[in-house]
């Protein structure tokens, strides 16, 4: 058996080192106005990278303009490099990596902010923007792959490290993948490996792009947390596809759906009230309504997805990301000694940006995030804590 890696030693992430195997998962950042960067995302960054995380990651960049899930979203085009370029240095300078996450909303973007049609694997009504989500067609698919390559060459000449690929959370390539979302009888449809297709061509066109200019990897989703929807086995076996086509440095293991069931990600507490009161009249009624409904409440528990993802370091002999629920020093010593070569941390750094420094001195250090998810209501005023003022 070789030897169990410290968490806080350089790692080897495809073509870059990594000052220690702590990343910060992306999360919205609520930073980005003009669908730019901002000071302040620069800012919210710097206070990871000199928390300790060896890698920060921003999130999420929007290869087309409609595959936002709001107007706000930075989405990649010639406009944004000089402050992505800004980002990225400002983050090297602090000795940190940065990974920008590129992804399509698909079925989650918002059709009216992003004054686009939003489209998906199949045709559905939008909860979000109220109209019709349309079927992408051939040509949809072609030019969002050809997207996704421009985008991931933005990404690298604005500095990136590492290229996060979003295959989760139902979002359009994601959606592909959901046997309930995707209902095509086309060469896109049907088996898992026709399923598959779209996002195994992405990350091929990707990697091919960009060779190893940076690390290359994705979320994928263990379970859509939806009875119908893509399920363990299925993940187990598309992981292992995506593990054959070579394309990636490591996968990161999530789950849920930001459509359907987006609390099977977050766990603890479901601020439906506060949810509501950021929205506009007729979609606060709804989430007054049916928000039980639709927000499933999931009980906290550290390392909640580490169940699922054992079987994925079972099966597979790539690099794997483990989050979800990670707070405590010994967590990280765990993932390690069960094989995982990284873990992501969110909510956690939310709160303390500079835990892991905390945790790095400190072999009990423990986060004090409360799992209250009072932050997710925030995402579109600077996602932040909102206990952190009353400390």
């Amino acid at each position: 058996m070789p030897p169990v890696p410290d968490v806080f030693a350089p790692a080897q992430l495809g073509p870059v080192t990594l000052p220690n195997r702590v990343i910060k998962a992306a999360t919205f950042e609520g930073r980005t106005p003009d669908a730019r960067v901002t000071d302040d995302l620069v800012d919210y960054h710097l206070k990871v990278a000199r928390g300790g995380a060896g890698m920060t990651t921003v999130a999420y960049l929007a290869v087309s303009p409609e595959g936002r899930t709001d107007r706000q979203q930075i989405f990649l085009r010639a406009e944004a490099v000089p402050g992505l370029r800004k980002l990225t240095a400002a983050i090297h300078a602090e000795g940190a990596a940065v990974a920008a996450q590129l992804g399509h909303a698909g079925p989650v973007a918002n059709g009216r902010s992003n004054q686009a049609r939003a489209i998906s694997s199949s045709r559905l009504p939008s909860p979000l923007s109220m109209q019709m989500v349309r079927t992408a067609n051939e040509a949809d698919i072609r030019r969002v792959t050809r997207d996704y390559i421009d985008g991931a060459r933005l990404a690298v000449s604005s500095g990136f490290d590492c290229l996060e690929l979003h295959l989760g959370h139902n979002y359009l390539l994601s959606s592909f993948l959901s046997p309930n979302l995707n209902r095509r009888r086309d060469r896109w449809g049907g088996s898992l490996a026709n399923r598959s297709r779209f996002p195994r061509q992405v990350v091929r066109a990707v990697r091919e792009a960009v060779g190893d200019a940076a690390a290359v990897t994705a979320k994928i989703n263990m379970s859509d947390g939806v009875s119908t929807g893509l399920g363990l086995e299925e993940s187990l076996e598309f992981a292992s596809m995506l593990e054959y086509d070579g394309g990636l440095d490591a996968l990161q293991l999530s789950g849920g759906s930001s459509l359907l069931n987006p609390m099977y990600l977050f766990r603890g507490a479901v601020p439906i009230e506060e949810l509501a009161a950021t929205m506009p009249l007729v979609p606060r009624l709804g989430m007054r309504m049916i928000g039980k409904r639709v927000l499933r409440s999931y009980p906290f528990e550290e390392a909640y997805l580490l169940a699922h993802a054992r079987r994925f370091r079972s099966a597979l002999k790539m690099p794997l990301i483990l989050l979800g629920g990670i707070n405590r020093r010994e967590i990280l010593d765990l993932a390690m000694d069960e094989g995982f070569e990284f873990v992501a941390m969110a909510r956690a750094l939310l709160r303390e940006p500079d835990l892991v420094n905390r945790m790095q001195t400190d072999r009990t250090s423990a986060g004090i995030c409360i799992h209250c998810n009072q932050c997710m209501p925030t995402i579109y005023s600077g996602t932040r804590c909102v206990l952190v003022d009353s400390d």
